[in-house]
């Protein structure tokens, strides 16, 4: 299903291939939104596409990679990731999960709110059920599980 939406949305996205190249334009994509560097802690990528029409992002990575956030928890990168990516906020997220009380939950929205001095991020999954966390629990590279 995701390989369909990122076929869909290739033409006149900027597509790169090289591993410290993906990784570092997501990094500077996450900045440009205004998303934390954590976010996408992804250091195999093989393939990173942005469409700037349609705001779509796709992430492509060998095998499912999963990473400790020190208060988050643990969290699972798949394959494929895609997103529509605004300003601070993903939408429509596919291939990350989360592990709440020894069950996978699949992020469906991440969203920042800076309000007030006190920046949160919160992710739900798609039956709209929410989790909100200081934005600094995902600000640094959590630590890579093998």
């Amino acid at each position: 299903m995701t390989s369909k939406l990122v076929a869909s949305h290739r033409e006149r996205a900027e597509i790169y291939h090289e591993v410290s190249l993906c990784k570092q334009k997501t990094q500077v994509l996450l900045h440009q939104f205004h998303l934390p560097k954590g976010s996408m802690p992804l250091n195999h990528l093989n393939e990173f596409g942005y469409n700037k029409t349609t705001w779509f992002i796709w992430l492509k990575q060998e095998k499912t990679f999963k990473y400790l956030f020190k208060e988050l928890g643990l969290t699972s990168y798949g394959v494929e990731i895609t997103a529509f990516i605004g300003d601070r906020q993903l939408k429509k997220l596919t291939g990350v999960q989360s592990k709440e009380m020894m069950i996978w939950i699949t992020l469906f929205d991440v969203f920042v709110d800076d309000k007030k001095g006190r920046s949160k991020t919160y992710c739900s999954d798609s039956m709209g059920l929410s989790k909100s966390y200081p934005v600094t629990t995902v600000e640094d590279e959590p630590k890579e599980l093998k």
